[in-house]
């Protein structure tokens, strides 16, 4: 099963460290955001990620393509150019697809449709940690055979609120400022879900797609009651950074 990774955020509400750097590489520690959210899919064995990009995609595609030779020693031999890392590499698959500077989510989606191919996918945002068990999600996603499934934080939030009865979303409200379920991201969804994307870059996923998924019974809610956080602004990455200096990774026990 691919991971589809939404990569394109300008992180305008963390200027002070994206000026020139994609929202998610900004770094937890020594590593971006966004390495941690791939850490994470690896824990459960997927290794196959399709990241849309738009702003500073560039960047994101610099730090995978140095990213060896970066974190490991190796040896080089300047007669032949021959490189040997000398160290475990890592076993990702990665596709990069430039889905343009200003497209919404739905449109970034929509574009890696010919990449993903007649399966499903699991599908996220590029500043979202969470210790979701996946392999949970994906079964309660086959139980419940709607063509998607979001995971549901209890919050209150900026974020999309979710209203449900009996594991299947009634309504779908971006960005209200009451309690309630939120779009915590992490989804689960069947290849049908491109016919509710318009091909267009002002399609958001968040609005017309998902509202009309939950009018159709067609979105399923997975209540996650553990660990979830948006990396969404400068403090956010000082909270996340405090955490992982006291060595409190709640997103990925593995990493201590």
């Amino acid at each position: 099963m691919k991971v589809v990774i939404l990569s394109g955020g300008k992180g305008a509400r963390m200027s002070e460290i994206t000026n020139d750097l994609p929202k998610p590489l900004a770094l937890i520690g020594d590593k971006p955001i966004l390495w941690h959210i791939m850490k994470i899919f690896q824990n459960y064995g997927f290794n196959e990620f399709i990241l849309l990009l738009g702003y500073r995609g560039d960047k994101i595609k610099e730090y995978f393509m140095d990213y060896e030779w970066k974190n490991n020693s190796f040896t080089m031999d300047s007669s032949t150019g021959d490189i040997k890392i000398l160290g475990p590499t890592e076993k990702w698959k990665i596709t990069f697809v430039d889905t343009g500077l200003n497209t919404m989510t739905g449109g970034r989606i929509k574009m890696a449709q010919k990449y993903i191919g007649d399966e499903s996918f699991l599908l996220t945002y590029g500043d979202g940690l969470c210790d979701v068990n996946l392999h949970e999600l994906i079964q309660f996603h086959k139980t419940r055979g709607t063509i998607a499934t979001v995971t549901g934080i209890k919050n209150k939030s900026q974020f999309g609120t979710l209203t449900v009865n009996q594991g299947i979303a009634e309504s779908f409200e971006e960005k209200t400022q009451t309690d309630g379920i939120i779009n915590g991201g992490y989804f689960v969804l069947s290849p049908e879900v491109f016919y509710y994307l318009r091909d267009d870059d002002q399609c958001i996923f968040e609005e017309e797609p998902l509202k009309k998924l939950t009018q159709d019974r067609q979105l399923s809610v997975y209540l996650h009651n553990g660990f979830w956080t948006a990396i969404d602004t400068y403090k956010n990455v000082l909270d996340i950074n405090e955490m992982w200096e006291q060595g409190n990774i709640v997103w990925n026990p593995k990493l201590k």
